[in-house]
């Protein structure tokens, strides 16, 4: 699709997979500032881009169309040590001086104050990335603002500071806003205890291996990458602290091992969790590793994924005719969005140009473009402090992810059908699929049908994580959620693995305590008439073999219109019930019935399946979990 505004020629030397260089980038930047102001207030307080407001009104949307687009000039500036050849920062100062003038009073300029988040939250969001702004810019645009005009802004930011974040990674927003006020000479005990209160959680959320829950649940998503690790590696950066960014910077190195391998040989990021009309944010970390030194990652490898990720999107329909960013995905769709979605919440996609601040002649732009970890080789990778598995096959560029341990369940919430959120509680994920919608037929679920009344997946319980060389698995457990009716079975669970081996997914669940005449469903990818994908399922134990087509005619994100295979077995007291899957390119692996030789179930407690073409074993035992795998 063209992209409404122009960029430099391609650059296929420099960069062989994208064709992008840092000059698209700024170009990028540009024509999506220059499209976002042409909805500007009067004086420049408010963007009130066109669209369905958000459930925090207009004023607020208007607030955060400044506050986002602001985060993309200061890196665009600050990345070229001052320069502004399109005269962003005069926008911005003259936007900041009328919004903060009379906040709260409803005029054509003024900001809405920030309050408790269950008040009027939403400023406290955008204020992070107006203190964040200032920051990057100060040299350009605070320094030489009146001090009335600094003295107004900051009471205004102070309102962050005072008021009740969400509790997740909301209390990284008043970090950030005491980060900046303490860069310019206005810190005091207030700020130092905003920054420690959330340093402090932010200890409590971190669960290993490079990766943060957002709060206190198990909520792992790509908050990580563009929230949790962004706020607190670029704060050190930017403050010259060493020990908090070697405290940071190890964890975030940690976290971009496995987080590379979360995009597809066509750019796509993984389609899971919320806020997925950010897009291109989902880089956001891999640029900043790349900035900081904090990286495992070659900057070659850097900037294939995050260019990658960045024309992925442009090239699909991200922007409208007009340049804006859509809400949804490729282009819009309504199914990605959360209440909290505005016109303008798009532009958080903003946090992607963190890597302009790395300076022309750094690597992250002069190295050769190198391929991305899924165009190097076959890869499962199990990461057990999420409890995430990742299958990538290099053939078709596909990366799969199989969830056993982010469900988006806070700690103190009880479970309800009335919160199933298709964006995580889903068994699998990928970079070529979105979840169905919610009233369409599940994709990749396993439903337990009582009376009648079918499941749905909230909070899981890890069992477990691993991998080996071509091979992985990962489990949970989880009780089954029913709507129309009482909650929940007494007794009732289910036990799930999943085992990854080359392009081949085996699901297993142990179904206990079900109720004579209870029927078990599970269905596997949701593709589209006009993809060349492959979604391929096949019983092998516990359920009807063949698998039969369900629609799903409100789509994806990636097709208008999907399809769903399923497989229906029956369940009474404990049964084991098993199915191979496969989501592939066209024309994909075969059928799966000839992938297997035998599979062996030992009564409740386990299996033992025989891979076709000398593929080995695989050994599934429940009480406890323990997976094997003996190559051939």
């Amino acid at each position: 699709m063209s992209i409404p505004f122009e960029l430099p020629a391609e650059e296929r030397a420099l960069s062989p997979y994208t064709g992008y260089t840092r000059a698209h980038w700024e170009a990028v930047a540009d024509g999506l500032l220059a499209a976002a102001w042409r909805w500007r207030t009067p004086g420049g307080a408010l963007l009130d881009l066109p669209g369905r407001p958000s459930r925090s009104g207009t004023r607020s949307d208007g607030l955060e169309g400044y506050a986002r687009t602001f985060l993309a000039a200061a890196f665009r500036v600050a990345g070229a040590g001052g320069a502004d050849p399109h005269g962003w920062l005069d926008r911005y100062a003259e936007g900041l001086a009328a919004g903060t003038r009379t906040p709260g009073r409803d005029d054509t300029e003024s900001w809405p104050l920030i309050l408790d988040h269950d008040v009027q939250g939403q400023p406290m969001v955008e204020s992070a990335s107006v203190a964040l702004g200032l920051r990057l810019t100060a040299p350009w645009l605070w320094q030489h603002l009146d001090a009335g005009v600094q003295d107004q802004a900051e009471e205004w930011l102070r309102g962050a500071l005072r008021h009740t974040p969400a509790p997740n990674n909301w209390y990284l927003f008043p970090y950030t806003v005491a980060g900046f006020l303490e860069s310019v000479g206005r810190g005091d005990a207030e700020t130092a205890a905003v920054r420690d209160r959330a340093l402090e959680l932010l200890e409590g959320w971190y669960r290993g291996g490079g990766w943060y829950a957002d709060g206190d649940g198990r909520a792992f998503d790509h908050y990580n990458g563009w929230a949790l690790h962004l706020y607190p590696v670029l704060d050190a950066h930017l403050g010259g602290d060493p020990a908090a960014g070697a405290r940071y910077g190890e964890r975030l190195r940690e976290h971009l091992a496995g987080f590379a391998l979360l995009f597809g040989g066509d750019g796509a990021p993984l389609h899971f969790g919320r806020s997925l009309t950010y897009r291109f944010a989902a880089s956001a970390a891999v640029g900043l590793g790349a900035l900081t030194g904090h990286t495992p990652l070659t900057p070659g490898v850097s900037r294939r994924l995050a260019s990658g990720s960045l024309r992925y999107f442009l090239d699909r329909g991200a922007l409208t005719d007009d340049g804006l960013l859509s809400l949804g995905w490729h282009g819009p769709h309504d199914a990605v969005l959360q209440s909290y979605s505005g016109p303008a919440s798009p532009y958080w996609a903003s946090k992607v140009f963190v890597a302009l601040l790395a300076p022309a002649g750094h690597p992250l732009w002069t190295a050769t473009e190198e391929p991305a970890p899924v165009e190097t080789a076959d890869r499962v990778l199990s990461l057990p402090a999420p409890g995430l598995l990742v299958q990538a096959t290099r053939a078709d560029g596909i990366v799969r992810l199989h969830n056993h341990g982010s469900d988006h369940v806070r700690s103190h919430e009880g479970e309800s059908a009335a919160g199933d959120d298709p964006h995580y509680g889903r068994q699998a994920y990928s970079t070529r699929t979105g979840p169905t919608a919610p009233g369409n037929a599940a994709d990749n679920h396993l439903s337990v049908e009582v009376a009648g009344r079918p499941s749905v997946r909230r909070r899981l319980h890890p069992l477990g994580a691993g991998h080996g060389d071509g091979w992985g698995w990962a489990a949970s457990w989880h009780r089954p959620v029913f709507a129309g009716g009482p909650p929940m079975v007494p007794g009732l669970r289910v036990d799930s693995v999943t085992v990854a081996v080359g392009a081949y997914e085996l699901r297993v669940h142990r179904v206990s305590g079900a109720p004579a005449g209870t029927r078990v469903t599970q269905t596997g990818w949701a593709t589209g008439p006009d993809e060349p994908l492959i979604s391929s399922l096949h019983g092998l134990h516990g359920f009807d073999p063949a698998a039969e087509p369900l629609r799903a005619p409100q789509g994806t994100a990636c097709t208008r219109w999907a399809e769903v295979p399923r497989l229906t077995g029956t369940a009474r007291g404990t049964s084991l019930h098993v199915c191979l899957a496969a989501l592939t390119a066209a024309p994909g692996p075969g059928p799966l019935p000839a992938a297997v030789v035998e599979c062996a179930v030992d009564g409740t407690t386990g299996l033992e399946l025989t891979w076709a073409d000398g593929g080995g074993r695989t050994r599934v035992c429940f009480d406890p979990v323990r997976v094997t795998h003996q190559a051939g």
